[in-house]
């Protein structure tokens, strides 16, 4: 479910629309929608015209993709929004960590009031599939973003116990650092590797990573697998922040500067008290809903072994780990500016 989407079909002729869909994820989608699919329409829904004008001239010639301006805030845009869509991936949210901590009721009116619209939009418009997006930091929370995502996956979750007789479902995908992502920790030290010196925040501090690539796809076989109530998780590698600091600046000094307000040491995704509730799937698990309609043994996912009593997913307890060519390819792939250079001295010495 992570490397490739098993099957672009159930797609075909279907209008899907992308909240936040401007973003990294939003253009990832929308490029393999538009590349692999026979869908009648990519609808993205954002606030921010400039970006969905750079990302018209980004899939220029693209009959199928249509935009459409709109906060998920507001209940009567999402609804008109919503009328004549299929399947809706759910990706707008308020993210940055210390912003949530000085402007929590912002992050509470988009990231839980927001997704309770998009709940009911889907439900009103008769939308037949919704995945949201979370993040590790919606497995016991410690900030108020983390906490405001896990409002969120818990009010779609709930969403399949009222929807009645109508055909929409909703499910969940959770997954850590997208690779080269905007604000993450591969561009920053790409950036600071210039002075001479990289702030790590603790010696063991350890990361789950998956390419966006990776992310879509997963985020789409989720849209296409999914019986509704499932949060789901794919298994990804980790990799300890001083051995990408090591990789992407081997001459520079590592100052340990100490965790961040709101930061955990190791990131987690399966947290123990869903351990007892989580299926082994293969390549992901998927965390069961606790609620009355959910029945595993009717819905697809008979004879898929139980997790073990106790069992936590995070990124120190981690079975798969990324090894520094894999790091290395990834941050080659991302193409980015700053790490030319650096991507040149790794091709000399292969070379020598």
């Amino acid at each position: 479910m992570i490397n490739r989407v098993d099957d672009y079909g159930f797609l075909e002729g279907k209008s899907v629309l992308i909240t936040g869909g401007t973003g990294s994820l939003g253009n990832q989608l929308a490029q393999m929608l538009l590349r692999h699919s026979k869908a009648r329409r990519v609808i993205v829904l954002s606030r921010d015209e400039f970006k969905q004008y750079t990302m018209q001239q980004t899939f220029a010639g693209a009959e199928a993709l249509r935009f459409f301006l709109g906060d998920v805030r507001d209940k009567d845009r999402l609804r008109r929004a919503f009328e004549g869509a299929d399947y809706v991936i759910h990706a707008a949210a308020l993210k940055q960590v210390p912003a949530a901590e000085y402007n929590p009721f912002e992050f509470i009116n988009t990231n839980v009031l927001g997704a309770q619209n998009v709940i009911n939009a889907a439900l009103d418009t008769g939308v037949r599939r919704v995945v949201a997006l979370s993040t590790d930091k919606a497995a016991n929370p410690i900030n108020l973003y983390g906490a405001t995502k896990l409002c969120s996956d818990k009010l779609f979750v709930a969403g399949n116990s009222y929807r009645g007789p109508r055909d929409t479902g909703f499910a969940v995908v959770r997954y850590g650092n997208v690779v080269g992502s905007r604000g993450s920790v591969i561009p920053f030290f790409l950036e600071k590797r210039k002075t001479g010196s990289l702030p790590i925040t603790h010696p063991d501090m350890t990361r789950f990573w998956i390419t966006l690539e990776q992310a879509a796809n997963f985020v789409l076989n989720a849209l296409r697998h999914m019986q509704g109530g499932e949060i789901f998780v794919p298994k990804i590698p980790s990799m300890r922040i001083t051995d990408l600091a090591r990789l992407i600046g081997p001459e520079c000094r590592q100052d340990i500067v100490g965790i961040r307000p709101g930061e955990k040491l190791h990131e987690m995704l399966v947290e123990p008290e869903a351990g007892r509730n989580t299926l082994d799937c293969g390549t992901h698990y998927v965390i069961q809903p606790v609620l009355g309609f959910w029945d595993s043994s009717s819905n697809g996912y008979a004879g898929m072994p139980r997790c073990p009593e106790g069992f936590a997913y995070t990124s120190g307890n981690n079975h798969r780990w990324v090894s520094p060519e894999e790091m290395k390819h990834m941050i080659r792939e991302l193409d980015l500016p700053a790490a030319k250079d650096l991507v040149e001295s790794w091709q000399e010495r292969l070379l020598v």
